[in-house]
């Protein structure tokens, strides 16, 4: 439901980057779940890695700095599966705004997919040399196209820009820009998740493959949209879900005990980059 989400997303303590700052925050995680015969682990834990994570500020967007992103943090997660049930998923607002650069005719649903694609990738390898098997999934997601998100963008992707840079490409590509700090960054619609479409296929992973780690709804999965004279069919949408919204529901619809987020921040804050940013150890709902 809807409130559960809430709960969930608005609960999070900790935004950990380091293998101290996960395991920490995984064991907080106290709270034991029954499962059936063929699963022994005492935790289901939805762990989102987000894009910036995969790319760290200064260095340039390359399939080789990803994955040696990857594989700085893959040790530690491969260890934490010994003792939890995981199920991963990740951001894409890097990736996605490079190759919507790379690809300026091409729609943002079919650009999630194909980073989803190349992120599950870059995972799924640095997890394999840690030990783990995985098995990324290509997830849509129903969003609503008429949801108040279209009238306002505020989901960032792509890389950052000065104010003259981004006042530019305003001007001559009909971009929205926002500022994401002291920079400014390219904004598209990002309407709250509806339907994973493929929530029952990573149930059955999770149920009958114990020792397979799933990657799912990466990017915050594939936007789509259910025609109203047909609602079987479904049809792209130029939109990015926000990853951790889609995260919070992969969670909640997974019964999960816990739900991570890795970033390159170093917590949670309010008021990100505004003079009156405060970082909060703890955040409650009405925050």
């Amino acid at each position: 439901s809807s409130q559960s989400i809430q709960k969930i997303y608005c609960t999070i303590k900790m935004i950990a980057s380091s293998r101290h700052s996960l395991l920490k925050a995984a064991k907080q995680l106290a709270t034991t779940r029954q499962y059936s015969a063929t699963t022994t682990l005492n935790d289901r834990i939805v762990i989102a890695v987000g894009g910036n994570a995969l790319q760290r500020r200064g260095e340039r967007l390359t399939i080789e700095n990803m994955l040696k992103a990857a594989a700085d943090m893959a040790p530690t997660l491969a260890a934490l599966s010994k003792d939890h049930e995981l199920v991963l998923t990740h951001g894409n607002g890097p990736q996605v705004g490079e190759l919507a650069l790379e690809r300026s005719a091409a729609t943002f649903d079919v650009l999630g997919a194909e980073s989803m694609g190349q992120i599950g990738y870059v995972l799924a390898q640095a997890l394999s040399s840690a030990g783990r098997t995985t098995a990324p999934i290509i997830c849509q997601v129903v969003v609503d196209p008429q949801h108040e998100a279209f009238r306002d963008p505020s989901k960032f992707v792509g890389p950052i820009y000065g104010a003259k840079e981004a006042t530019a490409l305003s001007q001559s590509l009909g971009w929205v820009m926002k500022p994401d700090g002291e920079y400014f960054r390219r904004v598209v619609p990002s309407p709250p998740p509806k339907e994973i479409i493929q929530i029952d296929a990573i149930k059955t992973i999770l149920e009958q493959c114990p020792d397979i780690l799933p990657i799912a709804c990466g990017g915050g999965g594939i936007p789509v949209s259910r025609i109203p004279s047909n609602p079987r069919t479904l049809t792209g949408v130029e939109a990015v879900i926000d990853k951790d919204a889609c995260g919070a529901k992969l969670a909640a619809e997974l019964d999960a005990d816990g739900f991570i987020i890795l970033t390159d921040g170093g917590g949670i804050w309010q008021n990100f980059g505004k003079p009156n940013a405060r970082e909060m150890k703890k955040a409650s709902p009405g925050e």
